[in-house]
């Protein structure tokens, strides 16, 4: 049972209380205004510092010159057609990282725009692959305040002018408008998808002003969260004895980052919409023959509230209107001239032009009276293009179309749909944020690592291909097959051996299921999949490792991100899966060198879990990254296998698990060829074979021999529910002699040795040493090991990985000697993972551990979020160093805390999946160890009635 005064011992403090007067407080508790109880928070004041990155050490850099050579030529080689490589460390961005990011806007997979805590708008990421750091400063809130008849006057931005470029003499450009606003009586609140920011008395000492950014980031919702939309709703509350205008301004830029406003061509065009809906459309040109992209700015006219805008304005003093003449006339009269609704689309903008656009909303708030304002953004470009070619629609195009003022109607349905979002979103959340026996910490922060589902690069497509694209994967799929072999499991899954079959859900027995966690937890189990939805088709997804490193889906950190798109977005998760089950059945016979040692290998191996999904031609040309060949990787295979099991019983969706079996089937079957002394426990080849591609394995590892052992269980308990048995059998055998050698060579009595070799490091404490075993407690089945091995190991990695670093205020190194030193074999050896340490901290609450699982995790709280961190909130990096310095920012690794959600409240599916028994044999027939039968043999090919087949993948089965 989890108990109050554990979760409550190591309470931060977060109240809105403590950064807003409770006086104003009081005066937004309606409607949603105020800050809730539960957030992230800053003042704007706050000084956003420059982010520290890692550097390797002199031994280090001597060990990878060679594959610094080869990987800055193969940089170059790329650039020579246009494309940036998935891994360029050489290359720096000119606008450096900062502690200044906030909630991004937008819903997932359409392209996505970041907001910073003080307001500025930056991390663009419209086009697929390609993210500009740098703020738009054009792009703003202001505000404009006109009292006694105008004899008192209030005007700012509504953002901190503390930024680079501003404070030019005799600009005519935004160093010309008002940056009166200090921020010390400003904050900020983050609560993802939601945000608020708080202006108690600036510019007015005497308005009160709320602003409220809402996101559609809703879970089980496949539609709107898949719109490229944010809503801004502004509360105004005058405390003062006169009577108010208020003017709202939001100016915008026809930019997608960058130097993009420049490149010419650009349009922009007013509008009046439906329902009071209107604003401005900003047609964007783009470079490179991406799609186009149009942006609309609007605003929701009411009986209080006035719309004016001004489509057009520049930065230069040659503008037909300036910034600065635009900024007077708002001080002057509070809006624009009515006409400008009737000027139609502007003439194009020269190259070297930026041309922003202004929407105005204005009301006149009564004393101590309240009034609110709307306001939204949406950017639409409906197509989307890789480099190599391919061209989608995305998937808001299947509710919108894909003409270019599809933004006008986003916009539209934003403002009209806001209030139900929130109450969705509110729905969502409040379960866990009312739940008194949860850290504070943990609350808001289990949400806002999700921004990575939006700002960390998404793309989330329409499944039927546009007309263009048909012909394109024809052609590619001819080229494929000529190198690409058929396997047994795909004959098998041809539609033409579909027959009648009962399909095996039960188990022989009622084993216990040991140590799945505690079950006594009070907190709800979930309900994975939403029954009101049952359209089927949701689409493609794809999400990149990270914005430095940039290959699509890559599969062995997808394992501990994996928990949130499956808790959240079931049907994505279980299409990911989809994809790398049809590329596990298939083979791409293309020459690829492998930078760190210089060979060449090919591009997809036919039964190996791809890496990732591609980078510049996702789903046709897998595995874009070459720095080692993961076809000998040893962690891959058992995580699909893992992975799928989990999905699998979580959601209880049959026609998936038929689906996928031939695939589970023969990664199983590939990873044979890695037990070199046929104990059937595989080894490792004395290279960084697994996740960790820096930090060389010998022989048996900890790591991967408990992911395989935990895959052939599971894999076991598979193929027993869809009638496999005979596979179910050869599995256990199996595990039974993998668990034996696995625990002789390994177990030294309190902890697993990271390896079996004779290396300085081979007794090293691997933080990640139980990652098969955390699956296995997430999935229902029984534990790997007995229980006090569990919670040694787990309670050895507590007092040396956590405890000896920082007293626990860093999360959990990778390795530590058992002297404990840290162990500075390698880069990756040396540093603290933050996915890492949230999986580390769900496999002790899942091993009855949760005090000391809630305290590793909030090392990374600590040292990444809270007041006193190294400022890395909304960019989450894959790995910093003990010194705080970081490694590849905005990564998807850290969305695995809610790895420690679903700990939390393991599903109901999981806890009524069948019960499987290891030791049970099946006595259907004495047969070897080796997987040596064909699917055909066991009449796998039968039960597959609802099976569909590889779709229209280029690489696909033969039916």
């Amino acid at each position: 049972m989890v108990s109050a005064n554990i979760f409550n011992r190591r309470k931060n403090s977060w109240r809105p209380e403590e950064y807003i007067s409770k006086a104003t407080l009081q005066l937004f508790d309606f409607d949603s205004a105020a800050p809730p109880e539960h957030a992230w928070r800053r003042r704007l004041n706050s000084h956003a510092n420059i982010l520290k990155e890692f550097s390797v050490t002199f031994m280090e850099a001597i060990k990878m010159v060679k594959l610094g050579i080869r990987l800055w030529s193969y940089i170059r080689e790329e650039a020579s057609h246009g494309r940036k490589a998935p891994i360029d460390p050489f290359t720096r961005e000119s606008c450096k990282p900062s502690a200044s990011l906030g909630v991004p806007l937008g819903g997932m997979g359409s392209g996505s725009i970041s907001r910073g805590f003080r307001g500025e708008f930056r991390q663009f990421q419209i086009t697929p692959g390609s993210c500009d750091a740098s703020p738009v400063m054009a792009n703003q809130f202001s505000i404009f305040i006109s009292r006694d008849g105008g004899n008192k006057k209030y005007a700012s931005v509504l953002a901190p002018g503390q930024h680079e470029g501003l404070g030019k003499a005799n600009d005519h450009g935004i160093s010309s408008w008002d940056w009166n606003l200090s921020g010390q009586h400003s904050t900020y609140h983050a609560l993802f998808p939601r945000a608020w920011t708080i202006y108690d008395g600036e510019p007015d000492p005497d308005l009160k002003v709320s602003c409220r950014q809402i996101s559609p980031f809703i879970p089980h919702n496949y539609k709107d969260s898949s719109l490229p939309t944010a809503v801004f709703v502004y509360t105004l509350v005058n405390t003062g004895k006169e009577r108010a205008k208020v003017s709202l301004l939001f100016t915008w830029a026809n930019s997608i980052g960058g130097i993009s406003d420049l490149s010419g061509d650009h349009v922009n065009e007013p509008f009046i919409g439906e329902d009071g809906v209107s604003g401005v459309l900003l047609h964007h040109k783009t470079t490179k023959a991406n799609p186009p992209v149009t942006f609309a700015v609007a605003a929701c006219e009411t009986q209080n509230v006035n719309v004016t805008v001004l489509p057009c304005f520049g930065l230069s003093e040659g503008s037909s209107v300036t910034a600065k003449e635009m900024w007077s006339t708002m001080m002057r009269d509070g809006q624009f001239d009515c006409a400008n609704f009737n000027c139609g689309p502007s003439m194009p903008s020269s190259p070297g032009e930026t041309v922003c656009a202004a929407v105005s909303a204005s009301a006149w708030v009564e004393p101590h009276g309240k009034c609110t304002v709307a306001f939204a953004l949406a950017w639409s470009s409906p197509k989307i293009k890789f480099l190599k070619g391919s061209i989608y629609n995305r998937r808001y195009a299947k509710f919108y179309g894909t003409s270019e003022r599809a933004a006008l109607h986003l916009v539209h349905d934003a403002l009209t749909n806001y209030k139900r979002w929130e109450e969705e979103i509110e729905k969502w959340q409040s379960p866990i944020l009312k739940d008194e026996r949860l850290p504070e910490w943990y609350k808001f922060t289990l949400f806002n690592e999700l921004y990575f589902l939006v700002a960390g690069g998404t793309v989330w497509i329409d499944s039927s291909l546009p007309e263009e694209n048909l012909k394109n994967n024809q052609r590619q799929l001819t080229a494929v097959e000529n190198n690409a072999k058929v396997t047994e499991a795909e004959v098998n899954c041809r539609c033409s051996s579909v027959s009648e079959h009962t399909i095996a859900c039960g188990f022989n027995g009622s084993a216990s299921t040991g140590n799945r966690g505690n079950t006594n937890h009070p907190i709800q189990p979930l309900k994975l999949l939403d029954v009101q939805d049952d359209s089927g088709d949701v689409g493609r997804f794809l999400y990149l490792e990270g914005v430095e490193y940039i290959m699509w889906c890559t599969y062995d950190v997808h394992f501990y991100a994996s928990f949130a798109l499956l808790m959240l977005f079931p049907k994505i998760e279980l299409n990911i899966q989809r994809d790398f089950a049809k590329a596990v059945l298939s083979e791409d016979g293309r020459k690829v060198k492998f930078l760190a040692e210089g060979k060449w290998g090919i591009r997809k191996v036919r039964g190996a879990v791809p890496h990732d999904l591609g980078t510049h031609d996702p789903w046709n040309e897998m595995n874009a990254y070459n720095i080692h060949d993961t076809s000998k990787w040893k962690d891959l295979n058992p995580k699909f296998v893992l992975q799928v099991y989990r999905d699998f019983t979580a959601t209880g969706d049959m026609s998936f698990g038929v689906d996928v079996w031939p695939a589970v089937r023969t990664a199983m079957e590939y990873m044979e060829q890695f037990d070199r002394d046929n104990d059937d426990l595989i080894e490792n080849d004395g290279f960084p074979d697994q996740t960790y591609d820096t930090w060389t394995v010998h022989g048996v590892s900890a790591y991967c021999g408990c992911l395989w052992l935990a895959a052939l269980q599971a894999a076991a308990a598979m193929a027993l529910q869809v009638g496999d048995k005979f596979f179910a059998e050869q599995c256990k055998m199996k595990f039974l002699s993998v668990k034996t050698a696995f625990e002789a060579k390994l177990w030294n009595g309190s902890y697993f040795n990271y390896d079996s070799g004779s290396s300085s490091n081979s007794t090293s404490i691997q933080a990640d040493q139980l990652a098969g075993q955390w699956y296995t407690a997430s999935s229902g089945l029984p534990p790997l090991f007995d229980d006090f091995k569990i919670r040694s190991a787990l309670q050895k990695i507590y007092d040396y990985n956590v405890m000896k670093v920082k007293g626990g205020r860093m999360g959990a190194v990778n390795g530590m000697h058992p002297n404990g030193k840290v162990d500075e074999t390698c880069m990756q050896s040396r540093e603290i993972w933050t996915g890492v340490t949230y999986a580390v901290a769900a496999n002790m609450i899942l091993a009855r551990k949760e005090e000391q699982g809630f305290t590793t995790a909030e090392g990374i709280f600590i040292a990444g979020w809270s007041e006193e961190s190294y400022g890395y909130w909304f960019q989450t990096p894959e790995a910093w160093t003990i010194d705080g310095h970081f490694r590849s920012l905005m990564y998807m690794r850290p969305l695995a805390i809610w790895g420690m959600q679903w700990a939390l409240s393991i599903p109901k599916e999981i806890l009524d999946a069948p019960k499987i028994n290891m030791m049970d044999r099946l006595h259907i027939s004495p047969v070897s160890s080796r997987f040596s039968l064909s699917l055909s043999d066991t009449g796998i090919g039968k039960i597959a009635k609802k099976a569909k087949c590889l779709g229209n993948s280029v690489l696909n089965c033969a039916c």
